[in-house]
């Protein structure tokens, strides 16, 4: 009867089907009208500036009324003196952070996970979670202070080991290790809700059943908490590297020094120097949308990979 009903409806015409769906969920789209709305303010209008990547655009004349020049300003932008140390040092940043800093909130969620003292647990993470809601203003100042020439860690590294100290912001090799360490210490406790949440899913039945087959925690944790999990972990890591481009430019721009440009210099500050410094609106936009493809690429062929091993994807 069911499927005969179904089938009925489904010879009805397109548009008498959407009215009647109107009408008995009325509430449900009129709930639905503030976020629509948002999305094609915030999001979709605003598309229409892309055009300005392939113009030379002046603000007096508009988008209208700009000059179209094609492809001219991605050549510009791939004939760059400064274009493959972008691209360098963007891949570097994400690279590393993704390679210690997305395992990191995974980490900590599997240690909470095996505390058994409710009240220590929830202060620990409570702790975990504050460095979140720190100002990334404050954050770099509090990173300046604490590794300039007299701070707490060139001093200490100086008094262990006899390295003249030195501030480590307009050192080269320090950048890197300064911004991921930094980045996990501020983001570990906040990243691992998620995973403390796909935890808390898992049947505890599994649990004592590998404990009668003398299973020990290890190879519970193994067996049993991180296929529990998989799913989780596999759709962050395919945003992750989605947003492979996607470095943040606040943090660098306030981090880097004119001497840690070599390494520090990413896609998205160098955007932001030619596009709101220098008002080259066109080329800035440009260099924004290659990022943004290059980064829908990842998106895609992590994706493609992750359905293929793990049968798993965002779509």
């Amino acid at each position: 009867m069911k499927t005969a009903a179904g089938a009925a409806a489904k010879k009805k015409p397109f548009f008498q089907r959407l009215k009647e769906d109107l009408a008995r969920n009325k509430m449900k789209y009129i709930l639905m009208i503030p976020i629509i709305v948002y999305f094609v303010v915030f999001h979709y209008k605003p598309m229409y500036g892309v055009l300005m990547a392939f113009q030379r655009y002046r603000p007096t004349l508009g988008i209208a009324g700009s000059r179209w020049v094609g492809f001219d300003n991605f050549i510009d932008f791939f004939a760059d003196p400064y274009f493959w140390r972008l691209l360098r040092n963007t891949f570097s940043i994400s690279f590393y952070s993704i390679l210690f800093g997305f395992p990191a909130p995974i980490l900590l969620a599997l240690m909470f996970n095996e505390v058994k003292n409710e009240r220590f647990k929830k202060t620990i993470q409570t702790i975990s979670y504050m460095p979140h809601f720190i100002s990334l203003v404050i954050v770099c100042g509090i990173i300046k202070i604490f590794v300039q020439t007299d701070g707490i860690f060139p001093v200490f590294i100086e008094s262990l080991f006899g390295v003249p100290a030195s501030n480590w912001l307009t050192k080269s090799p320090y950048f890197y290790p300064i911004y991921v360490i930094s980045g996990i210490w501020q983001e570990v406790g906040w990243g691992s809700i998620i995973y403390l949440a796909a935890l808390s899913g898992i049947d505890q039945e599994l649990y004592e059943a590998a404990k009668i087959d003398g299973a020990g925690r290890l190879q519970q944790i193994w067996h049993i908490t991180l296929p529990g999990i998989l799913p989780t972990i596999m759709i962050l890591l395919i945003l992750r590297i989605g947003g492979i481009l996607s470095v943040g430019y606040e943090k660098i721009l306030l981090l880097y020094t004119p001497t840690t440009y070599e390494v520090a210099d990413v896609i998205s500050t160098y955007s932001y120097r030619r596009g709101i410094i220098d008002a080259d609106y066109s080329y800035s936009t440009a260099v924004g949308l290659f990022n943004s493809l290059v980064n829908i690429v990842f998106l895609v062929t992590t994706n493609k990979l992750s359905k293929k091993f793990t049968e798993i994807g965002l779509f």
